[in-house]
């Protein structure tokens, strides 16, 4: 049952979005269609009462309860940034709003950015391990939260895994292309210079 609610959770995150960005920029009603954007938070707080009232009625604390806890820790973390995305772009590609600014992609700009991302990232795996650990002092049995445990360094390794990403943007930085009327320096090798 809450893999399915975890399904029903994310189809409804993009049904409430498409509800809240057509109220907004086709009926022409930004409060109402801001109110139902503000629905989306409703769903992560079922799917976290659904999946305590499972446990607490003796479920097996397996990979649909670190899979919700996981699912929840996103949408804390990349929820509100999702949401800014598709209104941006709904907005400018329908509705003749300004263009929407890319993410950098160049330099430090772009590194800044991707460690913001990993914030995010951080936050999403901070939630989901504190929501695990709830979850595993609720059971209160070690020897049923096995499953737990190992969702919470699931999290934490693809909040590392991110963290390394993002480091090497900051590590390796991508240089912008040369301007078009910009000279093009040609470096001979040491041997074709004493001629």
């Amino acid at each position: 049952m809450i893999v399915t609610l975890i399904v029903i959770c994310e189809v409804g995150f993009w049904v409430l979005l498409a509800l809240g960005l057509a109220l907004r920029y086709v009926a022409r009603m930004p409060r109402l269609g801001a109110g139902v954007l503000l629905l989306e938070p409703l769903l992560e707080v079922v799917l976290l009462i659904v999946t305590a009232i499972d446990l607490k009625n003796g479920a097996e604390p397996d990979m649909k309860h670190g899979l919700a806890a996981l699912y929840i820790g996103f949408t804390v973390a990349y929820g509100h940034y999702t949401i800014s995305w598709a209104d941006a772009r709904v907005a400018h590609r329908f509705f003749g709003g300004p263009p929407p600014v890319p993410a950098p992609a160049y330099g430090r700009a772009r590194a800044v950015h991707e460690g913001k991302l990993w914030l995010r990232t951080v936050l999403a795996a901070a939630v989901a391990i504190a929501l695990l650990q709830l979850a595993a002092w609720y059971v209160g049995d070690a020897g049923r939260t096995g499953s737990l445990t190992s969702w919470q360094l699931t999290a934490a390794r693809a909040a590392g895994i991110h963290g390394l990403i993002a480091l090497t943007y900051a590590v390796f930085p991508k240089k912008a292309p040369k301007e078009p009327g910009e000279p093009v320096r040609v470096e001979r090798p040491p041997s074709e210079t004493k001629r």
